[in-house]
């Protein structure tokens, strides 16, 4: 690939935040770069509600600061992503609106969690994989819920 492009359902992907109101964007006034990584939208880049052309190129400008290594990582996610099931889809769409709908503490704890299992050794993170595999999805929901309930004093 000659340059940099990023898919459309990618920019999708790197975006978490809603902007407010914006003005439309016309396609003319985007410099050749954004146009570049934006290209498959060219046709319907003017039927796009102005916010989301805002957000898209809020996205370009993410992934032209990114390293390289950033933007193969974001690659790989992004066909992790197109090969899940549309149910798998929905699901983890859900599962990020209830995040989002935490208290910004809560939010933090998941993410130092999330921190504290990647910082795991391989071995150590496929073996909690696993044991969590063979619990019942009843276990599971009494784990999810017990984790969500913050614990006085408890250091995580």
């Amino acid at each position: 690939m000659s340059a940099p492009r990023l898919p459309f359902a990618a920019l999708c992907l790197l975006l978490a935040l809603p902007l407010q109101a914006a003005d439309p964007v016309p396609w003319d006034s985007l410099d050749p770069a954004e146009q570049r990584i934006l290209e498959r939208l060219e046709e319907r880049w003017d039927e796009l509600p102005a916010q989301r052309q805002q957000t898209l190129r809020k996205g370009v400008a993410r992934w032209q600061e990114m390293t390289p290594e950033q933007r193969q990582r974001a690659r790989r996610n992004l066909q992790r992503w197109r090969e899940l099931s549309p149910e798998r889809r929905a699901e983890l769409r859900e599962r990020l609106r209830e995040f989002r709908r935490l208290p910004p503490a809560q939010r933090d704890a998941l993410k130092k969690r999330r921190e504290w299992f990647r910082a795991l050794p391989p071995e150590r993170r496929e073996a909690l994989r696993e044991r969590w595999n063979t619990l019942s999805p009843e276990k599971r929901r009494a784990i999810r819920e017990r984790l969500r309930r913050p614990r006085a004093g408890a250091r995580r």
